[in-house]
């Protein structure tokens, strides 16, 4: 103690052990770092963040003003969610995936984030496992850690199409796992899941008692057939499903922070008590918006996911002809997912990048190109690339990365 009666630094801890613990986006990180560059009179080109590059439909933007004029939306309002945008919800999920929910089983939350981290906080335990697939988005591991859970990756590579099976599954099975976390379309990887394949994963969590948290926050962004939701394919799961979801990715909106969660009433409903202390309602305004966005011409949708699927073809034709790159084609959500071994310990540009973190770094660099190592996502060997970009910088940020390593 000091003379004063304060602590002295070394006696107070700044930082809870659980903050402290938790390791900053890198896919945010990487995006921070392109744009501070850019800003900088850099020409860097960003393909690290998850963002579409479009701007907010018009109609939708429209709604947001009109929401803000009207004074009943400058007051508090239910902290699970505007009835009428629940009720929007529950029926644009009827209409795309064919399951049924009830209006008071959602939340509406702060973005996908706030779903994702709310569905393990309202299952898990201190001590639990929770099955995460890898390569896996940066968030899942620290919202499970943060809710006291062990994440226990299960890693499926380029070989077998980044997609995790039932053996992998029951082989990482312990009295110990609560929950796995199912994300298709995914991100990182851009692989969807199959009917069939979603079909087996549930029947196993039903076997097992495990619950399955379902991120389907890419669901409209398909290429190959149809999307298929884990709760359609097996119905009997609704009771120890949670999924998680949000207008973000589908209609331009990552900033209007609007996502929401559906599941059993008896942990949608201890959801919602924690996030009436955490947040009280998103937004208003964002609220209206998304209430726009769900009713409002679906048409908007396709033309982006059409310019996506362009992209798409590009960037893996452009990638392919990358010197060392092996590159599977994605069929989901706006991400590829190199696998780059072929690269690492070969001189480039004289440097040695040994990991691809250090390739990322080499990238940026030499290049002035930003990529989010694999690392990030729990597949070291690996970078992920955005393909939500405008066309012309696509086709020249890959032009550097096949200059760079020819």
């Amino acid at each position: 103690m000091c003379q004063d009666g304060s602590m002295t630094k070394e006696n107070l801890r700044r930082v809870s052990k659980r903050l402290g613990a938790i390791q900053e986006s890198a896919t945010l990180a990487v995006d921070a770092k392109a744009k501070a560059l850019k800003a900088a009179g850099h020409p860097v080109i960003g393909f690290g963040a998850g963002e579409p590059n479009f701007p907010t439909p018009d109609f939708i933007v429209e709604a947001a003003a009109a929401a803000a004029r009207d004074p009943k939306n400058h007051k508090y309002t239910p902290a699970k969610g505007l009835p009428e945008l629940r009720a929007a919800i529950a029926e644009k999920t009827l209409r795309d995936s064919g399951v049924t929910v009830d209006p008071n089983d959602i939340v509406v939350t702060n973005g996908g984030k706030q779903a994702v981290y709310q569905a393990f906080a309202a299952i898990v335990d201190e001590g639990d496992d929770v099955l995460l697939p890898a390569p896996y988005w940066t968030t899942y591991p620290e919202a499970i850690r943060l809710c006291g859970g062990n994440p226990i990756e299960v890693f499926a590579g380029s070989d077998q199409g980044y997609k995790v099976t039932v053996d992998q599954l029951d082989a990482a099975w312990t009295e110990q796992t609560k929950a796995l976390l199912v994300c298709s379309p995914s991100n990182p990887t851009g692989a969807v899941y199959s009917a069939d394949e979603l079909r087996a994963i549930g029947q196993w969590a039903l076997d097992k008692g495990v619950w399955v948290i379902t991120d389907e926050i890419y669901e409209h962004l398909v290429y190959e057939g149809e999307p298929a939701y884990i709760l359609a394919v097996c119905p009997e799961l609704a009771d120890q499903t949670i999924a998680v979801n949000g207008v973000a990715k589908t209609y331009a909106m990552t900033g209007w922070r609007v996502g929401w969660m559906y599941g059993p009433s008896d942990v949608i409903k201890a959801a919602s008590n924690f996030q009436s202390h955490v947040t009280s309602n998103v937004a208003n305004v964002s609220q209206r918006a998304a209430l726009a966005a769900l009713t409002g011409d679906q048409s908007v949708v396709e033309e982006m996911k059409t310019a996506f699927d362009r992209r798409r073809h590009t960037i893996v034709q452009m990638l392919r002809d990358v010197r060392g790159f092996e590159v599977p084609m994605p069929t989901g959500a706006f991400y590829v997912f190199p696998n780059v071994q072929g690269v690492l310990g070969r001189e480039v540009a004289g440097r040695v990048a040994n990991t691809s973190s250090e390739l990322a770094e080499l990238i940026l660099d030499q290049a002035q190109v930003a990529v989010v190592p694999g690392e990030a996502f729990g597949a070291p060997g690996y970078l992920r690339l955005g393909y939500a970009l405008a066309d012309d910088d696509l086709v020249a940020g890959i032009e550097r990365l096949q200059k760079l390593f020819a």
